[in-house]
């Protein structure tokens, strides 16, 4: 078959495998990188291409909403530190790990990233008392990690390079039984993916070497460490951290998505987390210090410990709608592995096989292997070009003819020495007299005494097409293949029958991609029999004292309340309490403070159609449903609420769009899982037992009592004078500015203060603290506009002190159900004053 039969797209298809991520692959591409037209861009492992929508999309975000210093307390502040706290939350989602074991510190860089590790690890110089620590980083390494040594060596530290061949054929058969007396600290580097070649290195060396199985951690006593060099893997693979436990993994952002540049991070595992210790110290990084004495304690949390000084927050703004629009495009990392792997593989076969007139090779290609799975090569290919002699063609040379062609490759030794010399055949005595004939790293010099001192390498990303693929292989034949131009059927026919598994294969692994998991929620619906009397009285009469005059529920945070009279307890507090909330496009909770016509969206419950109306002026009333059977399509989440991590799951574009009308902005309406559970902060003096919430601020339920509000609004009624024209409030548009669940008719106002416990119907509470009320309280809940009252006049009663209403959880009997308790408006109210 002759060679421009070989380049049409049906022999690609033929060995490929999966390409694009769907029918609109070729439409995407020309919407989203249209700056690319008439250029074929091969040089992904360097820094891949962003879509054009990420900076349309981080534009309107940074110029719609104010962002602030996040080590401020401003609003502006709490905005960036809640955003940045969701990305976080992303990039752990991303490498299916949580909060619990690993955490992230942002850096300027994979390179930054390795510094940090390299100054904070806990060295140890050999004594006669202890054995030293090891510093070993494999041979093919990028140049960052090797310039640990650099550090290392000045501390007397043994630094030990490591060959490939090395790592695996001096294993032991079984790992090395701990040794509780030596715990001398070493740190093992390995690139998960070469970035000279391409070759993926094993994710399970990492627990290998930290079970000391294999070398040189087998020969060596101690306390092992893993450092995963990510930063090449991560960009076309999926990495899943419960499969490949590192203590340590750099990686850099615009590997992965070409924007932001500056910025990467270290992922660190919790558990060898307190083995890095820092000596310098800058901004945000101290619990406390003194200037005057050699006096610093560390903060607590471990990303606030290492981030000197202030993140790039806008930076990592960005971040967040760049792993949007990742996903958009390309349904996750497992596909884009499918398609740029196809790519690679293909230009392999075909470049590998292609010959001169006089049948010899056109190309010598440094690899490993033959490009048979995506498991053991990424989407890399490095190699030189031969002349028709068998000659190396110079790599400045084909780097120059490709940009007349407008082909964009690499060329040189890419920042990695180690695997430069191993596959060109570069003896360190050759390196020395490069570099005495006026080579160095990164110049044009590619052939001395007639070797060469680097290669070619092209790279493919997620937008990558098989015309690139066509473009680059015509380029070769055309320009350097002495005509006319052959094929090595043989080694074709080879490469065809070694194909790579399908993406079906028990070979692909399963990566668990949380952004767009399914669930198989069990939350029991309500039943006909624990729903049955719970239809609807009107009844305002609020009895003898201390009776309950009013309930409310508030479906989804900080939107409107929905009064209601007779009313379940579900195991979280009132059903459907705070089930629900609105984020930004960020994924941050939107509360009234930021947002006040959040305060104008009226949802409703219905319990027996099974919706959530949501109703506001000016919109048509949709509805969501209160329990979703089909998860087919449901994308979990990840938020906060106050600093409580909660996973969540969307409710869908209808939602989203009518939100984002009503709003003004990007929103979402997600909802708690109803398989996570969330426990309310306890206090020192409080019992172990726990308190599920829902997506509530504080505790279960927020209850005041009538002549606490009386008494308030007949302070603002005598401070009239000095409310600047504010017009004085009834009785129920200050209760509804509480945003209570329970009003009760007391006797003495604040006396709830002094309660413990009460019991409302058969329904049994305790007092969890006092509520300490937030800037809400001034915003009217009928227009959503602001005043200073009522919080001016309960600050000026309570001299500061603004708390009002208290906190219940609810105390279920023996044997009994939250779902089976109801309460009703009219109860009678037992309170239990405190002992003291």
């Amino acid at each position: 078959m002759a060679f421009h039969q070989l380049c049409t797209f049906e022999t690609f298809q033929q060995v490929s495998g999966r390409y694009g991520y769907g029918e609109n692959f070729r439409d995407v591409i020309e919407q989203e990188f249209t700056r690319i037209k008439g250029i074929t861009y091969l040089d992904h492992a360097a820094a891949t291409l962003y879509p054009e929508s990420v900076l349309k999309d981080y534009c309107r975000d940074i110029t719609s909403n104010l962002y602030g210093n996040p080590h401020s307390h401003n609003p502006s502040s709490r905005l960036t530190h809640d955003t940045v706290d969701r990305v976080r939350y992303r990039v752990l989602q991303h490498f299916n790990t949580t909060p619990e074991e690993y955490s992230v510190i942002f850096t300027s860089g994979c390179t930054a990233a390795l510094k940090l590790v390299a100054e904070s690890f806990p060295w140890r110089s050999h004594t006669e008392s202890q054995a030293g620590s090891h510093f070993c980083y494999l041979t093919d390494s990028h140049t960052s990690v090797v310039g640990m040594r650099g550090l290392t060596s000045s501390r007397g530290v043994v630094t030990q390079p490591v060959s490939p061949q090395e790592l695996e054929n001096r294993a032991k058969d079984e790992a090395q039984v701990e040794d509780v007396i030596c715990q001398t600290p070493h740190l093992f580097c390995y690139p998960a993916q070469s970035n000279f070649s391409g070759r993926k290195y094993p994710l399970s060396h990492v627990k290998g070497i930290q079970a000391r199985r294999l070398y040189p951690a087998c020969a060596h006593q101690g306390r092992w460490f893993v450092l995963l060099d990510a930063a090449c893997y991560v960009s076309c693979s999926p990495l899943s951290l419960q499969d490949c436990p590192a203590d340590f993994i750099p990686i850099s952002f615009y590997k992965i998505f070409g924007f932001p540049t500056g910025l990467g991070a270290l992922l660190v595992r919790n558990d060898a987390a307190d083995i890095l210790k820092k000596t310098y110290f800058g901004g945000g990084t101290a619990a406390a210090y003194l200037s005057g004495e050699d006096y610093y304690v560390q903060a607590a949390n471990i990303s606030d410990r290492f981030e000197d000084g202030t993140v790039s927050f806008l930076d990592i703004i960005g971040l967040n709608h760049a792993f949007e629009a990742l996903y958009r495009i390309t349904g996750g990392m497992h596909n884009i592995q499918q398609h740029t792997f196809g790519l690679a593989r293909y230009t392999y076969m075909l470049l590998s096989s292609l010959c001169h007139g006089n049948g010899r090779p056109v190309a010598h290609i440094y690899t490993e292997g033959q490009f048979d799975s995506p498991i053991t090569q990424g989407a890399v290919l490095n190699f030189n070009l031969m002349d028709s002699n068998g000659q190396i063609i110079g790599y400045s040379q084909v780097d120059r003819m490709a940009n007349l062609y407008n082909i964009h490759v690499r060329t040189g030794c890419f920042c990695n020495t180690g695997a430069c010399q191993s596959f060109l055949g570069i003896t360190n005595q050759r390196v020395k007299r490069n570099l005495q004939a006026g080579h160095v790293c990164g110049d044009n010099i590619d052939i001395v005494d007639g070797q060469p001192t680097g290669s070619v390498r092209v790279s493919f990303g997620y937008m990558s097409t098989f015309e690139d693929c066509q473009k680059f292989l015509n380029f070769v034949a055309e320009c350097f293949v002495e005509k006319p131009v052959t094929v090595d059927q043989e080694r074709l026919q080879e490469l065809k029958r070694a194909a790579a598994p399908s993406e079906d294969s028990n070979e692909s692994p399963s990566i668990k991609i949380t952004n767009g998991e399914v669930y198989k929620g069990d939350e029991k619906k309500p039943t006909e029999a624990s729903l049955k009397g719970f239809q609807l009285r009107d009844s305002n009469s609020h009895g003898e004292a201390y009776t309950l005059t009013n309930i409310y529920i508030y479906p989804i945070k900080s939107c409107g309340a929905y009064e209601v009279h007779d009313w379940p307890v579900g195991p979280l507090g009132l059903l459907y309490d705070r089930g629900w909330m609105v984020v930004n496009g960020n994924g941050v909770c939107l509360s009234q403070k930021r947002e006040p016509r959040l305060c104008l969206i009226r949802p409703q419950v219905h319990i027996r159609s099974n919706k959530l109306l949501l109703q506001a002026p000016g919109m048509d009333t949709i509805s969501v449903p209160l329990e979703n059977n089909n998860h087919s399509h449901t994308r979990v989440c990840h938020s906060k609420v106050c600093g409580d991590r909660v996973e969540t799951v969307d409710c869908g574009d209808e939602a989203a769009s009518w939100l984002s009308d009503f709003l003004g902005q990007p929103c979402r309406l997600i909802k708690q899982r109803p398989d996570f559970t969330r426990e309310m902060k306890k206090r020192p003096s409080e019992a172990a037992t726990s308190t599920s919430l829902s997506l509530v601020n504080e505790a279960q339920y927020l209850m005041i009592n009538r002549a606490s509000v009386e008494l308030i609004q007949n302070l603002m009624s005598s401070r009239q004078d000095d409310s600047e024209g504010d017009q004085l409030l009834d009785t129920q548009s200050v209760i509804s500015r509480f945003r209570a669940n329970l009003v009760i008719a007391g006797v003495e106002p604040f006396e709830e203060d002094n309660w413990s416990h009460l019991i409302i119907g058969s329904t049994q509470f305790m007092v969890a603290g006092h509520c300490g009320r937030c800037h809400m309280v001034g915003i009217d809940q009928d227009t959503g506009s602001k005043t200073k009252e009522p919080l001016m006049s309960l600050s000026a009663y309570r001299s500061g002190k603004v708390t009002f209403g208290v906190y219940l959880t609810h105390q279920l009997t023996e044997g009994s159900t939250a779902a089976a308790n109801v309460l009703s408006v009219g109860s009678l109210i037992q309170p239990k004053p405190n002992s003291s």
